[in-house]
């Protein structure tokens, strides 16, 4: 991915020579290989026939294009603005965002798996816009995945850019590779967290957060 640091000033009511800060927002674009959805369509075609699959019916005719334009867009997350706010109040309890969508690929077998993400953090000298807390999620669900990696990178991510006192992540999610096929497992779901800073060494504030979470 690539950051794109976007800085600008605003100046003071009643006063045009004295400029204040304004939001930091930092440009945040996945930087693709490359998405060729012609040779993506002729191997998905490739793929179904290896399989068995005849593609010469009117309904299957145009669905090898389908399931290029499919993963083309399961795989490309949209770039946003990570905006920050100074913690002019000094507001030091928790922020969490609950229940926020995941949708991500399993990289083993290319198959999907859905859930919820619980995200807090307990701010520094910056806060962060709301809504980028589930636009951070996005961005690391959309690459092929295995759900501890994703757990870790929107945490860590958020720890580094934010550099809040701490930050917990929780994701629960059933994977359909482990409920439609092998074990066959149907309804389970797996629960994965990353804990940091004082969300990991501090008891109560961790109790604090899984139980807004809802997690225990």
């Amino acid at each position: 991915m690539t950051h794109h640091p976007s800085t600008a000033a605003q100046l003071a009511p009643g006063d045009p020579k004295t400029p204040i800060p304004a939001p930091v927002a930092l440009r945040v674009v996945h930087e693709a290989d490359g998405i060729d959805l012609a040779a993506a369509e002729r191997a998905a075609g490739q793929f179904l026939q290896a399989l068995g699959i005849r593609l010469d019916s009117e309904s299957l005719r145009g669905t090898p294009g389908r399931m290029a334009r499919a993963y083309a867009e399961l795989f490309s997350p949209r770039p946003f603005d990570l905006t920050t706010f100074p913690n002019d109040e000094g507001y030091d309890e928790l922020v969490l965002a609950r229940s926020i969508p995941v949708r991500s690929v399993c990289e083993h077998h290319l198959l999907p798996f859905v859930g919820t993400a619980h995200v807090g953090y307990l701010p520094g000298r910056r806060i962060l816009g709301l809504s980028k807390l589930a636009r951070v999620v996005e961005h690391f669900a959309c690459r092929p995945q295995v759900q501890e990696r994703l757990t870790k990178q929107v945490a860590d991510w958020l720890q580094t850019q934010l550099e809040p006192k701490g930050v917990g992540v929780v994701i629960e999610a059933e994977h359909t590779c482990m409920t439609l096929r092998g074990v066959q497992a149907t309804g389970s779901s797996t629960l994965t967290s990353t804990l940091l800073g004082t969300l990991r060494s501090d008891a109560r504030s961790r109790g604090e957060f899984l139980a807004l979470a809802g997690l225990t």
